[in-house]
């Protein structure tokens, strides 16, 4: 088939809670499609209401995601122009929406981002925790072999890291993240964009003593380690090195003790150095 022939899937943000935050574009988008495919077509309906459109919605969620696709794809390739929406927030970002991108990828039919909010954007710049370089994990895993991977992976992790929790699982995650975070810088986000918007920010311990019975949806922010590898101690100079524990409040004796335990050498050789 003809490629012009073919219509076009759009992924529309919506509001992640304020009914304002949806763009101009979004909304003559929503207007100008044949059909809108929603995550809860209950809930999509209300923005809809709110923005005054009315317009064909067929369900697209976890469940029916490979069903729904192909349908999807016939209706493309016909030509009708199809916008996608989730719940709240931007398609495809712990949303349904991968499957049907990657077949429209496969079967040449335009794809258009309209860009609105996303949650975890939102958390991060107001974190106030380095925004250089960040890795968006998502949801932890439920399965405990890889649920312990990705926990070793935030632990030894010099960026960033940023997780989304459901208000029942938060308590639980809370907990693994204090067996492994020490003394980094948390901030946990809470109904963004809501009336109940709040950050609390403090160490892992800080924050659990604050999120008792805590309701919302929460993004966290978690701090990147500043533990450097043995290798990368070792490239520093003696004196640069005895700086680096010294930062971290440690006494001369435990700081020699620790250079030669790095350094592989008898911790006299160390005491000598610094006499």
């Amino acid at each position: 088939m003809d490629e012009k022939n073919k219509g076009t899937l759009y992924l529309v943000a919506t509001p992640i809670g304020n009914l304002e935050d949806i763009t101009l574009r979004a909304i003559r988008i929503l207007k100008e499609v044949d059909q809108i495919a929603a995550e809860d077509t209950r809930h999509t309906l209300k923005l809809l209401n709110h923005l005054e459109i009315s317009k064909p919605m067929i369900s697209y969620h976890r469940h029916n995601e490979e069903v729904r696709c192909d349908n999807l794809i016939k209706e493309l390739k016909i030509g009708k122009n199809i916008a996608l929406v989730s719940d709240a927030g931007t398609p495809g970002i712990c949303d349904p929406g991968e499957e049907i991108i990657k077949k429209c990828i496969e079967e040449d039919i335009t794809i258009v981002p309209i860009p609105g909010a996303c949650a975890m954007i939102n958390a991060l710049i107001a974190s106030g925790i380095s925004t250089k370089e960040f890795t968006f994990i998502g949801f932890l895993p439920l399965n405990k072999k890889t649920r312990k991977e990705k926990l070793e992976e935030i632990k030894n992790s010099k960026k960033t890291i940023i997780l989304y929790e459901a208000p029942h699982k938060l308590k639980s995650t809370l907990e693994d993240l204090e067996k492994i975070l020490e003394e980094r810088k948390i901030v946990l986000a809470r109904e963004l964009t809501k009336i109940h918007e709040e950050y609390i920010r403090g160490t892992i311990k800080e924050i659990i003593s604050k999120t008792e019975n805590i309701k919302g949806e929460f993004v966290l922010i978690i701090e990147g380690s500043s533990k450097k590898e043995k290798n990368e101690l070792n490239d520093l100079t003696l004196e640069e090195h005895y700086s680096f524990y010294e930062k971290q409040g440690l006494e001369k004796k435990e700081i020699i003790k620790k250079i030669a335990k790095d350094r592989n050498v008898n911790k006299n050789e160390i005491y000598q150095y610094f006499i």
